[in-house]
């Protein structure tokens, strides 16, 4: 296929992929069927929607998508014990994991019972110390005081765990991939349980912790009691299902959908004050969730006290969620410190090990365990490949791994374990975590490779950009990106669309920072418009667009709407150039 626009190399060393003749004729014939916008139509084309279900995709509605709970295994018994637990006002722990999707998990079942006059611990392990998931120790002295422990997002792989909580009902709310073997748990509800359809799979914890709370809500209206209001809890799923990278696609892409305007309502004091110690300052959006509250919700887990971001999440006290909010934006500012260390460290030692292959991988003494995550994921989307982290401390390794689309790590990882090349793994498709002798590390990601290599890891060039087709700068309005807005929320499986602007001048640059760049460009026949190119003087991008001299380019990037003084422009999120 010939190269979009003729850019075989583009500054940052890429070919241009566009639409085919075929997405082409699709999209004509949408935009003859439905009188939607060109561009938009390429977007639903590309997502493999027909004309007739465009308006139906372009307005989803939760009602239409969310599934039965009772189509779950264990649904009905976790949320009968669940309500019996509420109504004889028995003792209940809520174990979760410290990560977003645990925290929001936690602070769903915490805020649901506090609006039914109901408390309940919280019990978060710290990361160092205890590691992921349940642990004896911990299962032990929560069974010893409670009635009903809930494990949400962790305890599917948990068997000595769950059976040390003698005395005490267990129910676990989870998404990780499950062994041949469940736990002995009164309840594992859990959509990558090998004996589920996989219909459900995509959903993160917090997800399945809503869908427990929909049951419960339906139980207590039999009894005629109304149960708190889950429409107003979906900030936290939203959040949840965008951080733990679920794709946003079917009922995740309306659940997002929906979080995101009760997030712009700022009701929670949680959230109200971590949007406001990051300095949003516009209506809320995937990236804000991804990149701004996420990365802060973690920061306790990974480097400070386990349950902050819970805890966060959770309180409904203002004073408190400023409190909260301040320390984790602090501990936030020093992860990024120790992040940028490791992440130096881990891309020149994958570099020089080569990333051509089916997977990526590093490890070093010392490395901080909250971090190799993290690193893991910039390592993958500098390569597009899965990627490994592991940080070593006396002879073991712990770390984290990230994936790319269509590729199951956490199957792969699992593999690896019960082969007896990790001393534990597991996760999910698109993020898994492992254990492994320091000895053996060499051979585990050897055979990891192997595996991924299967499925197809790889086998795409990491060189290739797609683009959604080419863009005239007077047609970038924000009339159209509103239009094209209506297609997102955009993120994991469900990529924001890039565009190209072909043959245009470079107006104005200016750097910010030491490696950001922003400037402005026209074809001559519009209005200039601004770009922002994040980390470009990292790369070769950088110092093409500083040193134009007058020369034409072609650009790529990312269309957003810039809100500022009171004003909205379109600005472009430059990822690439090349000459005209």
């Amino acid at each position: 296929m010939r190269a979009f626009l003729n850019v075989e190399q583009s500054a940052t060393g890429r070919r241009w992929v566009g639409p085919d003749a075929a997405a082409d004729r699709l999209a004509e014939a949408m935009v003859q069927d439905t009188r939607l916008p060109l561009p938009l139509a390429r977007i639903l084309v590309a997502r493999g929607v027909p004309p007739a279900e465009a308006a139906r995709f372009l307005d989803p509605k939760l009602a239409d998508l969310l599934p039965d709970p009772r189509s779950l295994k264990d649904m009905a018994p976790a949320a009968a014990r669940f309500i019996r637990a509420l109504k004889a006002r028995e003792r209940i722990a809520v174990f979760a994991d410290y990560d977003v999707d645990g925290g929001a998990s936690a602070a769903l079942l915490l805020t649901w019972l506090r609006a039914m006059d109901h408390g309940a611990t919280l019990y978060i392990p710290d990361r160092i110390d205890e590691g992921y998931g349940p642990n004896v120790p911990a299962m032990q002295a929560l069974a010893a005081d409670h009635d009903l422990i809930v494990c949400v997002d962790c305890g599917t792989l948990s068997h000595d765990p769950v059976a040390a909580a003698k005395g005490a009902d267990v129910v676990i709310l989870d998404h990780h991939l499950g062994g041949e073997t469940l736990p002995p748990a009164l309840a594992v509800v859990n959509p990558n349980r090998q004996d589920e359809s996989g219909d459900l799979a995509h959903l993160c914890a917090a997800s399945v912790v809503f869908l427990m709370l929909v049951e419960a809500n339906r139980l207590l209206r039999e009894e005629g009691v109304k149960g708190p209001d889950l429409m107003a809890m979906l900030d936290l799923v939203a959040l949840a299902t965008v951080a733990d990278v679920a794709p946003l696609t079917g009922v995740n892409r309306a659940l997002v959908r929906q979080g995101l305007k009760v997030l712009a309502r700022r009701e929670r004091p949680g959230l109200r004050a971590l949007a406001d110690v990051a300095r949003m300052d516009q209506a809320p959006n995937t990236y804000h969730l991804g990149f701004l509250l996420g990365p802060r919700v973690n920061a306790g887990g990974r480097i400070g006290a386990a349950d902050l971001g819970a805890r966060l999440l959770a309180t409904d006290d203002m004073r408190e969620a400023e409190a909260l909010a301040r320390r984790l934006d602090l501990l936030n500012t020093e992860r990024r410190e120790i992040e940028m260390a490791v992440r130096n460290s881990a891309l020149a030692q994958a570099e020089g090990r080569g990333t051509d292959g089916p997977l990526v991988w590093a490890a070093g003494q010392g490395w901080h365990p909250g971090v190799v995550g993290i690193v893991a994921a910039r390592l993958k989307e500098a390569t597009h490949r899965p990627a490994v982290v592991i940080g070593i401390e006396d002879g073991i390794g712990k770390g984290s791994a990230r994936s790319v689309s269509g590729v199951d790590l956490g199957a792969a990882v699992q593999r690896v374990a019960a082969e007896g090349l990790l001393l534990k793994g597991g996760g999910h498709r698109m993020a898994a975590g492992l254990t492994v002798e320091e000895g053996r590390i060499e051979a585990a990601m050897a055979r990891l490779a192997e595996l991924l290599a299967r499925q197809g890891a790889g086998a795409e060039g990491p060189r290739d950009l797609p683009l959604d087709g080419l863009l005239m700068p007077s047609a970038a309005t924000p009339a159209l990106l509103e239009e094209i807005e209506k297609a997102g929320p955009f993120g994991q499986s469900a990529p924001a669309p890039r565009f190209a602007f072909a043959d245009v001048a470079i107006t104005h640059t200016r750097r910010m920072g030491e490696t950001h760049l922003r400037c402005g460009f026209t074809d001559g026949a519009a209005p200039p418009i601004d770009a922002i190119a994040f980390g470009a003087f990292d790369g070769p991008l950088g110092p093409l667009i500083e040193a134009h001299k007058g020369l034409r380019l072609h650009l790529a990037g990312r269309l957003e709407l810039n809100h500022w003084g009171g004003r909205t422009k379109v600005q472009l999120r430059l990822e690439d150039a090349a000459p005209a």
